[in-house]
């Protein structure tokens, strides 16, 4: 019964004390604790089953029981002495609120005790001070009348003084007077409302008129516009008159410095009018002799007369330029048919370098955005075409080329005088443009008419294909073309010297490459007579002599180069040009020229070697193969192309050794040339023995170890073949191989012969099927069934797989035509 009200007890307590998940985190926060008992999930058979895991240990349950009741007084005592704890703590709590209010009313209570007694403090100290402020009033407002009064008084006196002065032509003492005048009358610009005030500022103002007036009337008495300078004439006078102009009007200092300038180059339009001889460009230089004459004599005779800040001397020579520039202009305009190259060639460089004297002399601080726009000056030279020194040679063109990164000079400062004359010539510099579209013209005839006289370059073993001279002789030219018209003009005449460049890269491409490739016999698959008797049974085919090959090589390097210096040439052509013409400059057209003559001439190298193991395959598929008794060493038609391989390759690879990426393409489509050929002519070695598909399967092999070194062949040192050439040489030539264990696997049962040749052929199809079925030597009723146990077990191929896999395999090569197209001649030969 003890023991069931225990549990009642227990029941209750837990459903009073149903705490909520929130609650419970908080506690195991709070008070964590890793006792079971504590735990908010507690199941008493669990512990209980914990304390007595076995009946043995039921033993000791009398002395569980006991820790359990004395942990359980424990906790009674102490809930006990907490809640007794917590029995005052409401009272404590209202008494500490009301000692706080009570505190905080004191505080208050102080506090406007002492507003009230600062608010009487601050009244008393504004009684005490009231009479300082208004002494201090005092003081600030008399101190105040008698600085305007002395003011006033330095005024007055100073505007009389002035006038006075004025009429003496007394400048050097105006010019500090004036000054002085003027500051006074800032501090009266608020008093202008009084008249007496107001009378003297216009007093002032009176006095400022009538000194430009008279200075201007003393600077046209000293210089008058017409007739010759007055000797002697009062420069101190003047000298202190232009201190005077500079605190005057600006417009009185404009108009002196206008009429001395004008006066002082009215000389210069008398000698130089357009009717005289001496107007016209080959006498340009007396024009620049005259003018720095002339800034001479102005140093030593005025040169003190007017203020440093005014830049006299450089404000004539600018005038001069203005003026020249127009009276060029227009005398160019009126003998335009008279302007020669090399006359307006000499006026430009003439002009350029007193441009470059004026900049080196002045600094171009008294010119204007409307009067002239400044031209930005050229960045470092980092291209062989901005080189001063031409490089005729080769070598020298290639190892600047190497260093375009590499600044060969200093920055060179703007010029701020480049072009303020020499822009009168821009509207003419197509007598330049057409001159140098001439002189192109008659450098590429040079250059056909030379490479006919002296022929193709001779071999070159050593340092790989020689570049042909003339590119360099075309690109130095190119550069010295491009430097001097920049110098010219950056606008439109450079545009059309990029039209002018264009042009003759193509010419260059046309005539000097690509007219200089030899001709290949079948280029152009026609029959003659001649060709025809001239062929005869067991001889060889045409083939590229050592020199033709070596041509062809040169060639090749030559677009290279000419490549990658067309590419510079665009990019220095737009560093030159304004940046609004950068668009209109594109020489990718001409880039592609070259990229053609670099494939045309890989593609003649690849068709003289192919060519040339035509008849080595033509024999193959000829040969008796269901005769072959025994397996032997490789077939002679081996031997022979492996030695057309060794004789071409080399000289191939020691005349590209400068454009090794142009030989490892080379080496590429010969290698997708050769194989599909020597698989084709494999499928018409029919029918073949046992023992002649083991010769054959040897013979490939043979071939696939030669393809494999063909880009070392014959080489002192041995280089590992690109990995892109040998993945091709490795499918082409292990399918070829594949297809030979098929035709050597006994085509009994059927079931395992086809699936041994799906799982061999990767591209496995019907018609390879049927082509190894004939190199077998079976019969087309022995070929229909097991072409139709292919077909049932060919996997589904996606839609259009298939064909497009059959048309990649059967599709003819221009290497076959090629091939059908001999034999057609062959076949005319015997007719004939």
């Amino acid at each position: 019964m003890m023991e069931e009200e225990e549990l009642e007890f227990v029941e209750e307590l837990e459903a009073v004390l149903q705490l909520t998940p929130e609650v419970q985190l908080a506690i195991e926060q709070v008070f964590p604790s890793q006792d079971p008992l504590d735990r908010a999930d507690f199941n008493a058979v669990e512990y209980i089953n914990t304390l007595f895991p076995t009946e043995q240990s039921l033993a000791n349950i009398d002395e569980v029981v006991n820790k359990i009741r004395l942990k359980i007084r424990r906790l009674d005592d102490n809930i006990r002495t907490v809640v007794r704890g917590q029995t005052n703590v409401g009272q404590d709590g209202r008494q500490a609120l009301e000692e706080a209010q009570k505190a905080i009313q004191q505080l208050f209570g102080k506090i406007k005790d002492i507003k009230d007694k600062a608010e009487k403090s601050e009244q008393m100290v504004k009684e005490i001070t009231r009479d300082i402020k208004q002494l201090d009033h005092a003081k600030r407002h008399l101190t105040t009348s008698i600085t305007t009064l002395n003011h006033l008084h330095m005024l007055a006196g100073g505007v009389d003084s002035l006038e006075a002065m004025t009429r003496r032509r007394q400048y050097g003492e105006v010019a500090n007077l004036l000054q002085g005048v003027m500051n006074v009358l800032e501090h009266f610009h608020k008093y202008m409302g009084i008249p007496q005030i107001r009378q003297l500022s216009e007093r002032v103002k009176a006095a400022q008129t009538e000194l430009g007036q008279q200075i201007l009337a003393d600077f046209e008495e000293a210089f008058p516009s017409q007739g010759t300078k007055r000797p002697g004439g009062p420069s101190n006078v003047l000298r202190d008159a232009c201190l005077v102009a500079n605190i005057l009007d600006p417009r009185i200092k404009q108009e002196i410095i206008k009429k001395f300038i004008k006066q002082h180059l009215s000389e210069y339009l008398v000698l130089f009018q357009e009717n005289q001889d001496v107007a016209w460009l080959d006498k340009i230089d007396r024009r620049y002799a005259w003018v720095k004459r002339q800034l001479v004599d102005y140093e030593e005779k005025y040169g003190r007369m007017f203020p440093r800040e005014w830049y006299m001397t450089e404000r004539i020579a600018v005038e001069f330029c203005h003026v020249t520039r127009a009276e060029l202009a227009k005398i160019m305009r009126a003998r335009a048919k008279e302007i020669e190259v090399k006359l307006l060639l000499f006026a430009i460089q003439r002009t350029t370098n007193f441009e470059g004297f004026l900049a080196k002399r002045f600094s171009g601080c008294t010119l204007t955005d409307g009067t002239l726009k400044k031209l930005e000056s050229p960045p470092p030279s980092t291209n062989p075409f901005l080189e001063d020194e031409p490089a005729p040679e080769i070598e020298e063109l290639a190892i600047e080329k190497g260093e375009l990164d590499q600044p060969k000079k200093p920055k060179v400062p703007d010029n701020p005088f480049h072009g303020i004359v020499s822009k009168c010539f821009e509207p003419h510099l197509y007598v330049y443009i057409e001159s140098q579209d001439k002189n192109l013209g008659e450098l590429i005839d040079r250059f056909v008419a030379d490479f006919k006289a002296q022929g193709p370059p001779k071999p070159n073993t050593d340092e790989g294909g020689a570049v042909l001279p003339s590119c360099a002789d075309l690109f130095v030219y190119y550069k010295k073309c491009m430097v001097q018209c920049s110098q010219l003009s950056t606008g439109e005449p450079m545009i059309a010297l990029t039209t002018i460049f264009q042009k003759y890269l193509r010419e260059y491409a046309w005539k000097i490459l690509s007219g200089n490739l030899p001709k290949t016999t079948t280029s152009s698959g026609g029959l003659t007579i001649s060709s025809l008797l001239k062929e005869k049974e067991g001889s060889e085919v045409a083939k590229f002599t050592l020199e033709e090959l070596c041509l062809i090589c040169s060639i090749l390097s030559t677009a290279e180069y000419c490549l990658a210096t067309t590419q510079q040439l665009e990019e220095k052509l737009k560093e030159k040009v304004d940046v609004s013409l950068t668009e209109r400059i594109n020489l990718t057209g001409e880039m592609d020229t070259f990229s053609t003559v670099i494939s045309s001439s890989i593609q003649l190298l690849v068709q003289d070697l192919d060519a040339a193991c035509d008849p080595a395959l033509t024999a193959m598929s000829k040969m008796q193969w269901q005769n072959v008794e025994h397996v032997g060493d490789q077939s002679p038609y081996v031997t022979s192309v492996i030695l057309h391989i060794k004789q071409n390759v080399p000289i191939i690879r020691d005349n590209l050794a400068s454009t090794r990426k142009y030989f490892t393409q080379f080496c590429i489509k010969f290698a997708n040339s050769f194989i599909p050929k020597f698989i084709t002519h494999l499928f018409k070695c029919k029918p073949i023995s046992m023992v002649g598909a083991e010769q054959l399967l040897l013979d490939t092999h043979s071939l696939k170890m030669v393809l494999l070194d063909l880009p070392s062949i014959g080489s002192q040192v041995v280089r590992k073949a690109p990995a892109s050439y040998t993945k091709i040489v490795v499918k082409g030539m292990t399918r070829a191989e594949m297809i030979l264990k098929v035709v050597m696997a006994p085509h009994e049962p059927l079931v395992v012969f086809v699936d041994n040749y799906i799982k061999l052929l990767t591209d496995c199809n019907t018609e390879t099927f049927q082509k190894i079925l004939d190199m077998k030597g079976l019969k087309r009723s022995e070929q229909s069934n097991m072409l139709e146990l292919l077909r049932q077990r060919l996997p589904t191929p996606p839609s259009g797989a298939e064909g497009s896999s059959s048309l990649s395999l059967m599709a003819p090569t221009p290497e076959q035509e090629s091939s059908r197209i001999r034999k057609l001649e062959k076949l005319i030969k015997k007719r004939l």
